[in-house]
């Protein structure tokens, strides 16, 4: 498939990590960390796809899908990138909904490699939400309509989906080797790097997010996919994350 390349610099554009024009991004984006499954996603998903962002290589598309203007983009890895790229969607562009589709390392022991997990809310030893001087501790939590329509979705399509927490960290490797235990016993089901940021930053900006997730590996398990089953089974989480944008643009 060929895409359409815009010529445009960044100096017409509200964003310095993003050369979008305003109205060329969708009220719904799908957000995955890496940029190429955002790739991925314009060329086996979309009708039409337009690339409106390269910069930084966080590529970014815009096409149709069953007759609806819907938009992906990569966020890259960690609360600080997710937090930064989503901002700028929500206020800069005025994106509704924002659903995320990653992969998650399970914790759960009723949790497989190739189910799909949606979170309703993250756990996280993030301090990303310093910033907004709540006074307590701000939970970060699913957009309920999103999260009815991907349970739904899943259902319909038959695939396995678990919803829970699951635990956004800041580290990958982490130096603590009990970590695992302690999430497991509060009934975390996956362990992932950004769905908590996504979600503050929705919540702040009075919009809609999600997070959609795989589990390609089972921490206490060993348990990993190969590639073709990875792949496999991002396409069954990325069918519902599709189908639950665009049921949000009614």
């Amino acid at each position: 498939m060929q895409f359409k390349y815009k010529e445009e610099s960044l100096e017409a554009t509200p964003s310095a990590c993003n050369e979008a024009r305003p109205g060329e991004i969708a009220k719904a984006v799908l957000m995955p960390g890496d940029p190429l499954r955002a790739k991925f996603v314009a060329e086996h998903y979309l009708k039409n796809p337009t690339c409106f962002n390269e910069v930084r290589g966080m590529l970014g598309y815009t096409g149709e899908y069953k007759g609806k203007r819907l938009s992906v983009m990569g966020h890259g890895m960690g609360v600080p990138s997710i937090g930064l790229y989503t901002y700028e969607l929500y206020h800069m562009y005025d994106v509704d909904s924002i659903i995320r589709i990653g992969s998650a390392g399970g914790i759960g022991e009723n949790v497989h490699v190739r189910d799909v997990v949606i979170a309703l809310g993250a756990s996280t030893n993030s301090h990303f939400a310093d910033q907004y001087g709540f006074p307590g501790q701000l939970a970060p939590t699913a957009s309920f309509s999103l999260l009815k329509d991907a349970v739904a979705e899943a259902e319909r399509l038959g695939v396995r989906a678990d919803v829970g927490q699951v635990f956004t960290a800041d580290q990958f490797y982490n130096d603590n080797t009990a970590a695992g235990e302690a999430y497991r016993k509060f009934g975390i089901l996956a362990v992932e790097m950004e769905t908590a940021g996504l979600y503050w930053t929705a919540q702040r900006a009075g919009k809609q997010a999600l997070s959609i997730l795989t589990i390609s590996d089972h921490i206490f398990t060993g348990e990993a996919l190969s590639a073709q089953e990875r792949q496999d089974s991002f396409h069954e989480m990325m069918e519902i994350a599709l189908e639950t944008a665009w049921r949000s643009l009614d």
